[in-house]
């Protein structure tokens, strides 16, 4: 109740310090239509202005409180000239922030020009919309889950002006729901969801009658603390925008738990004023649609679209309570002939300034128009005062970047949703470096293909690396040659191991001699054709850090040879004479230990040469 108390004092001090002032000017009749059925308020004045003098006027004032009008942030007047009820066509009116003598220093005043000075006895009527963002307070602050949402609005029953009002009324809208209280005086009525004040005649100058409305709404309070919105234009034939949101509810602050179940059970009773959804109004022909967050795509969204307007219903991924956050971004193009025009040979684009979510209050507006590389000459036409700079962007196959107009403003409402233009100078001839740049790309592209493929780029045969690389190929090859042969000597190893099985099994020993014989026979010829092998690798110095273990490998499987041969001589004796098995394993224990530690070293070493 601070405010108010503040806002008392403020109509003491007007009382005291204001004087009739303007006198020529009467207002003889004033109807006023507070609409708070959103969190935006809406004000809108119906004034006739007469002038009761002998001098010419050409300006009226409006005239806001301090406290109030530091959340104005929309205002305009339409003038319908004429007297009594004959009216003549609506104008726009220009509107300054004035400062005349005489005036209560709690005030804030606006002047009206007119559209001709009024004489002695000449009447005009204007239609006045004032628009209010964050005045609408919360009570209390905080709730829970399960209550509703409860809200202060605080005006006056009179028309607070420096002219006397000879008749006035107001009328004050409110959503569908339970009136808590309001202040009632004479002349109050109700009906429904629609409380009157008035009428009341022969107002002074500066009077002023507080008054306060306690109501419930359910209303979402949603306020983007920024929106960036995109606008890229390709002569290509496509707008792509984008806009990205940081949202707030601002309504009673949510205490206690949170209960998913509650929730889905009832949502018009467990989260009466939560934000469940969204509604951007998009143009007829908009295409490629997209809504997302950090995560990814949102699929809570549903899209109607009929010839006039596309819709796009957005649900956050949770209800937002008041004082919760959330963040996303939407995206969709649309057809450049709707919006890139060309006068006195320059283009320009007709666009919409603010955002297509219904009833959004902004907080902090960035613009950024991005225009086609090389266009030149940029000016911005809007009907409302915004900050302007220039920056530039580097995209696809850009060279010098994509000159950027970026407009920011405070203190966005629907109101300012209003097409702006951005001209611009642009060379029809500018439009062909890029497919230039491509085909020159794929040109150099083909001709590097068809160097790579003619050119000889491997390193001359007369180079040291080249013959070391011919020399170290030769050595390679000469020792593939000899783990070959190593390996079909040890193929031949298992054959004589095989005769020794078939000995045992069938007891033929003739055919273990011939076998024998066979064997050894194989081996000395693997032997010779060693030979000329390991002689040329002792001759290349190339050989020289392998050649030890080549030799190593050529004397162990020679090793491995002579005890498989006594092994096989020894059984086939003992078979002669024969004797018993145990007496045979005795026999051949120490040797067969050996083999099986031969075996294994050959094998060791021929992995490490094969590995080099």
């Amino acid at each position: 109740m601070g405010f108010w108390l503040r806002f008392n004092l403020l109509v003491f001090t007007i009382a005291i310090l204001s004087t009739p002032v303007l006198s020529d000017l009467i207002l003889s009749k004033v109807d006023r239509r507070i609409d708070l059925t959103s969190q935006i308020v809406r004000i809108t004045s119906n004034l006739k202005v007469e002038n009761a003098g002998s001098s010419l006027v050409s300006e009226v004032l409006l005239a806001f409180p301090e406290l109030q009008a530091k959340n104005l942030v929309y205002l305009v007047a339409t003038a319908n000239e004429g007297k009594g009820k004959t009216k003549g066509s609506s104008v726009s009116l220009p509107i300054e922030s004035a400062n005349p003598k005489g005036m209560p220093p709690a005030l804030n005043i606006y002047s009206v020009s007119l559209p001709k000075a009024l004489g002695e006895g000449d009447a005009v009527t204007l239609d006045v919309l004032a628009v209010f963002t964050h005045t609408l307070k919360p009570f209390p602050e905080k709730i829970t889950q399960a209550d509703i949402q409860l809200v202060l609005y605080q005006d006056s029953a009179h028309y607070l002006s420096p002219y006397a009002v000879k008749f006035q009324s107001l009328s004050i809208k409110l959503p569908d729901g339970r009136i808590e209280s309001y202040t009632k005086i004479e002349n109050t009525k109700i009906h429904g969801s629609e409380i009157k004040y008035g009428p009341y005649e022969n107002l002074q100058p500066f009077s002023f009658l507080p008054i306060v409305v306690h109501f419930e709404t359910n209303q979402p309070f949603a306020v983007a603390k920024e929106l960036v919105k995109e606008i890229e234009v390709s002569h290509w034939g496509n707008v792509q925008v984008t806009e990205c949101y940081n949202i707030v509810h601002e309504g009673a602050k949510s205490k206690g738990e949170f209960s998913r179940l509650d929730y889905q059970a009832r949502p018009q009773v467990r989260g009466a004023s939560a934000i469940r959804h969204l509604v951007a109004k998009l143009p007829p022909r908009a295409h490629s649609i997209y809504y997302r967050d950090e995560i990814g795509n949102i699929s809570t969204s549903h899209l109607w679209a009929d010839s006039k307007k596309i819709e796009l219903l957005m649900e956050p991924r949770y209800p937002m309570f008041g004082g919760w956050r959330t963040a996303f971004t939407i995206g969709y193009s649309m057809p450049l002939q709707d919006f890139l025009f060309e006068s006195e040979g320059k283009r320009f684009l007709n666009i919409s300034f603010a955002s297509p979510i219904n009833e959004l209050v902004i907080d902090n507006l960035i613009v950024k128009v991005v225009l086609p590389e090389g266009s030149r000459d940029l000016s911005v036409s809007i009907p409302f005062a915004v900050k302007q700079r220039q920056e530039s962007k580097i995209s696809h196959l850009d060279v010098v970047g994509r000159p950027v107009v970026v407009l920011e403003k405070a203190n966005i409402v629907p109101e300012h949703n209003q097409h702006f233009q951005v001209y611009y100078s642009f060379n029809k001839l500018s439009m062909l470096s890029e497919p230039f740049m491509l085909i020159s790309g794929f040109f150099f592209l083909f001709v590097a293909c068809i160097v790579y493929v003619h050119v000889d780029l491997s390193i001359s045969k007369s180079s040291a690396s080249y013959l070391a690389k011919l020399q170290w190929d030769e050595v390679r090859a000469t020792i593939q040659q000899v783990e070959s042969i190593i390996k079909q000597c040890l193929a031949t190893h298992e054959k004589l191991e095989a005769s020794l099985r078939d000995l045992s099994r069938i007891g033929d020993v003739q055919s273990c001699k011939t076998a024998r014989k066979a064997a050894d026979s194989l081996l000395k010829e693997h032997s010779k054709e060693l030979k000329p092998l390991l002689a040329f690798l002792q001759s290349s110095p190339a050989a020289s850090h392998i050649l030890p273990k080549v030799e190593e490998l050529v004397v162990k499987e020679k090793e491995l040879q002579e005890k498989l041969m006594a092994k096989h001589s020894t059984i086939v004796d003992c078979y002669e004479k024969k004797l018993g098995g145990r007496e045979i394993e005795n026999r051949i224990a120490p040797q067969q230990q050996k083999v099986v530690a031969l075996r294994q070293e050959v094998e060791d070493l021929l992995e490490y040469i094969d590995e080099i």
